[in-house]
């Protein structure tokens, strides 16, 4: 059974990036989300049981986003994937509920390495 994945950036080219470095194998069906309230949206339609979460958008960024999945008890595994690779950044996601952090560009390889230690390959 495919899993529900939302690439939620508010760049086209970076969701692009992200859906590229997939693993091919990987059983996933791919949604994407231009912001926050998109994003939050999917995922309340079940689209987003993993999501990959950019911060930094319009609308309501990618710390909304994570505030808005714990307030409302929904179910989503995240992977945060930010420019902003300040430690106090990657601190704050992982404390709001992040599985984990990877910096952009996305790097294939690191994305399969953190898919592989979350179980999720």
């Amino acid at each position: 059974m495919s899993i529900p994945v939302l690439i939620c950036d508010d760049s086209n080219m970076a969701r692009k990036q992200v859906a590229r470095s997939l693993p091919p194998d990987w059983d996933v069906e791919v949604s994407f989300a231009c912001n926050g309230i998109e994003g939050l949206e999917a995922i309340r339609a079940g689209k987003g049981e993993m999501l990959f979460l950019d911060l930094t958008m319009p609308e309501l960024d990618g710390y909304g986003v994570l505030a808005g999945i714990k307030s409302e008890g929904l179910k989503s595994m995240i992977i945060v994937i930010s420019a902003d690779i300040q430690p106090e950044a990657k601190a704050r996601v992982i404390k709001a509920g992040a599985l984990d952090f990877i910096n952009k560009p996305i790097n294939r390889d690191k994305l399969a390495e953190v898919l592989n230690t979350y179980g999720l390959l």
